[in-house]
């Protein structure tokens, strides 16, 4: 059978650590390297504002390479394409087959990495790909599969700032408000993963202090000897 070589489009957080869980147990997929971009600025993950020390940590834990993707701040569109292009092509010249994602059920965010790579040799994956009515069991499989995340970034104009720092876990499912996606789909929350299958060891970190800044609430995470504890 012929190997697909995948890169995986990583934001930190708990949907792309589990795409990275279910694509390993498929016998056809070798996973190359992990995609992120940073904010080349703050040397944080964009949107979930993850330290890039972190995201080194996953990835030693994840036994994987990391492909950073430097952005500057602010970034328009065009700039952004224009480096992501330059990472695909090098992507194409190693052998790389597709780049997973780990959107679940937004139809225009699917279009446009479609549209994206159309052309370029190397084809997307949307390992967990499905409906809104599936997110409330993926959670929960998530949850029993021993993956666990804490919320860094909330949008309070869809959930309260309270939430910002949680850990990911049923306690918090069921404190969502009925409206807010159980995965944050929608943008109303953004995580961290620091546990779960696809990692040899966990990543230890504490939990530091949230702030509002361009309108969202942050937690900042830091590396460290404690760890999240889940209230599920």
């Amino acid at each position: 059978m012929m190997s697909r070589r995948v890169l995986l489009s990583w934001s930190s957080g708990k949907d792309s650590a589990w795409t990275l869980h279910v694509l390993r147990q498929q016998r056809d997929v070798e996973i190359v390297g992990l995609l992120t971009t940073f904010n080349e600025a703050a040397g944080r993950v964009a949107m979930h504002a993850v330290r890039r020390a972190l995201v080194e940590a996953q990835a030693s834990a994840a036994g994987l390479p990391l492909w950073p993707v430097l952005l500057p701040w602010p970034c328009s569109n065009a700039e952004y394409e224009q480096r992501m292009s330059a990472v695909i092509d090098r992507a194409r010249q190693e052998g790389i087959t597709h780049v997973a994602f780990g959107d679940l059920f937004l139809q225009d965010v699917r279009d446009y990495r479609i549209r994206q790579l159309s052309g370029t040799g190397v084809e997307p994956l949307f390992p967990l790909w499905g409906s809104p009515a599936d997110t409330p069991g993926l959670a929960r499989r998530m949850l029993d599969g021993g993956l666990r995340a804490v919320l860094t970034c909330v949008d309070p104009k869809q959930l309260p700032e309270s939430f910002a720092g949680r850990p990911y876990d049923a306690a918090l499912l069921a404190d969502l408000p009925p409206d807010v996606d159980p995965c944050g789909e929608r943008g109303e929350f953004h995580t961290f993963c620091f546990r779960g299958p696809m990692f040899a060891s966990e990543i230890a970190v504490q939990v530091g202090e949230t702030l509002s800044r361009d309108g969202f609430c942050f937690t900042d995470l830091v590396p460290g000897a404690s760890v999240v504890h889940s209230r599920s």
